[in-house]
């Protein structure tokens, strides 16, 4: 583990400011299993962020627990919308970055943001931070203030 490096990495760590740090790891986080093996935390910390979109091509962000997978209908409710997959152009074009690591923060095009219930029970969680190779960690209630999401029970 190392301190950020990366442009985007760095682009993120700035964003963040200086009560967050931006890790780098040599091997992959670009999983929840993987992130979790790198940083020694269990899977459920992992908060990984998806991007889906609706149908007039809005993106809508699910940070969601690591060991948890996202019922695609239950966030369509909460949003009151259908939800579709998104694929990598989309994620990269809306978001900034690629698939493996989403940074729930700094998107080029805003998101809708749904954050996973399951979240809230846990004190430290680690976020993607760009890349997929780069981490950061904080608490539940710091990604609700950073996201503006709000916590819902989207997972299956």
């Amino acid at each position: 583990m190392k301190p950020a490096e990366n442009k985007t990495a760095r682009r993120v760590q700035t964003l963040l400011g200086s009560e967050y740090q931006v890790v780098e790891f040599e091997h992959s986080t670009r999983s929840a299993a993987d992130a979790a093996k790198a940083i020694g935390c269990k899977v459920r910390q992992i908060a990984k962020s998806l991007v889906f979109r609706q149908a007039d091509d809005c993106p809508v962000l699910i940070i969601a627990c690591g060991d948890k997978r996202v019922d695609e209908q239950k966030a369509a409710a909460v949003i009151g919308d259908v939800l579709y997959p998104a694929d990598a152009n989309f994620v990269k074009s809306n978001s900034g970055y690629s698939i493996g690591g989403v940074a729930p923060v700094g998107h080029r095009v805003p998101p809708i943001v749904i954050l996973d219930h399951h979240l809230e029970n846990l004190d430290i969680i680690w976020a993607a931070a760009g890349t997929p190779n780069a981490v950061f960690c904080l608490t539940p209630k710091q990604l609700a203030v950073l996201t503006h999401g709000a916590f819902e029970d989207i997972a299956e």
